[in-house]
């Protein structure tokens, strides 16, 4: 239950990356994962038993960030090469 912090948030990011260059999208995305990994083992608590934590909760935040990323990119090429019909 304490992991939905950073799923939540690593889907959302993907999905704002998704309208950023290729370059941009990765470096925003790993600044980000690290940050809303380590909100995460905080806000959480789990700091306190070990701050290894981190090795879970970055990771965590990055693939559902890439993710999201892929899943916005997915739907505005699907978008745009959609065949016109009447």
């Amino acid at each position: 239950m304490e992991e939905i912090f950073p799923i939540t948030a690593g889907l959302i990011c993907g999905l704002l990356l998704g309208s950023l260059t290729a370059r941009r999208r990765l470096a925003v995305g790993l600044v980000v994962s690290i940050v809303v990994g380590s909100l995460a083992t905080v806000v959480s608590g789990e700091w306190r038993i070990t701050w290894a934590f981190l090795l879970i909760d970055i990771p965590l935040a990055a693939g559902c960030a890439a993710v999201g990323s892929l899943t916005s990119r997915a739907l505005v090429l699907r978008r745009s090469t959609r065949p016109w019909t009447l």
